[in-house]
């Protein structure tokens, strides 16, 4: 499904227009994307479309007792910020939602199908340049692979969609940057995973993301160490003199500026006070401890390496309080206004 960026350009006559992706249509996503949409405006040049079901939006939005009509949408249709529009994905074997079968919080096989359905339809309006960038509300890893798709996560499957290799994870906020080395690995099993080539990896793409999306001239990442106050020069371990050091050596470059290994005990605070402007981690609690601490309710997940924007909310599906009416949409809305906002940088470029 891969397409050139270039495949992407869309005429200037309409606005920009960002996907948003429903998430588990049993989880919160129905919810805040509902609230997100119901109580703001949007510029001239950016809109909403999202990709999901209309019944279960409905059924949303009249427990929430929100009016705003929900209205089917197709490329090339004209938009105004007096409706909510959807794109449905077609029914097909394994997709056969019926909203009056489902309940807030009980995911299912019909739900997984559901879910990979929204994200493929995205995935192939934006390679078709009908959209221009994806935001994506939270999924369920359990009910995806209940449908029978064995993908750690959303990145993951998102990546194989778009038949990239070279991605990673940056969170993003307005106070931190934290881009993971490893993600979605046990604790026991992170020294094992690292190594050179991967360090480098996530290096290159968070400097030429800071340079690409957010406009940065010469932005200043630091790098992690992994072991406690960065190994002691190898009292407390060796990964910061075998590993990290030498593919910090092997990603400098003329366009950013690398320091580290640092204490991972106190980079974070150093990245907050504004000394720099993203931070590598090795492993994914190392950075999203600090990112959460800070950035719980208005952080996003910025994918980096994908042909297109996709931004991400840092939460999960919230099952139990789905259906409640008490969910947060500040993360979907900074993960929407982070997308436009990288839509802006790129063009530029």
């Amino acid at each position: 499904m891969h397409k050139t960026e270039n495949a992407h350009n869309i005429s200037s006559s309409r606005p920009n227009l960002v996907a948003i992706t429903m998430g588990c249509p049993v989880g919160i996503g129905p919810e805040i994307i509902l609230r997100f949409l119901a109580k703001r405006k949007f510029p001239d040049q950016y809109f909403p479309i999202i990709v999901g079901d209309i019944d279960v939006l409905q059924r949303c939005a009249k427990e929430l007792q929100i009016g705003m009509p929900i209205l089917a949408w197709q490329p090339g249709q004209h938009v105004d910020t007096d409706n909510i529009y959807v794109v449905e994905p077609k029914k097909r074997e394994g997709y056969t939602l019926q909203s009056g079968s489902l309940h807030w919080g009980a995911p299912n096989k019909e739900t997984g199908h559901a879910t990979v359905a929204y994200i493929m339809e995205a995935v192939r309006l934006i390679n078709n340049g009908d959209l221009n960038a994806l935001v994506t509300c939270p999924i369920a890893k359990y009910a995806i692979q209940l449908a029978g798709y064995a993908f750690p996560g959303h990145t993951e499957l998102l990546a194989s969609l778009c038949e990239t290799e070279n991605f990673g994870m940056m969170m993003v906020g307005s106070r931190l940057r934290v881009s993971l080395v490893t993600i979605h690995k046990p604790l026991a099993e992170v020294a094992d995973e690292l190594n050179r080539a991967e360090v480098m990896r996530i290096i290159n793409l968070t400097g030429d993301t800071l340079i690409r999306d957010f406009g940065m001239a010469n932005p200043r990442i630091a790098v992690a160490g992994f072991n406690p106050h960065g190994g002691e020069s190898g009292l407390f371990g060796q990964e910061e003199r075998t590993i990290i050091e030498p593919a910090i050596a092997g990603s400098v470059s003329e366009k950013w500026e690398l320091t580290g290994p640092l204490p991972p005990d106190t980079v974070f605070k150093m990245a907050f006070d504004s000394r720099y402007d993203a931070v590598v981690a090795m492993y994914h609690d190392q950075g999203l401890i600090p990112f959460k601490l800070v950035h719980f309710d208005d952080g996003v997940n910025l994918t980096m390496g994908l042909p297109f924007i996709r931004t991400s909310v840092d939460h999960g599906t919230a099952y139990d309080i789905a259906g409640k009416g008490i969910a947060s949409d500040s993360s979907l809305a900074a993960a929407f206004f982070l997308a436009t906002e990288i839509i802006g940088n790129r063009k530029k470029m």
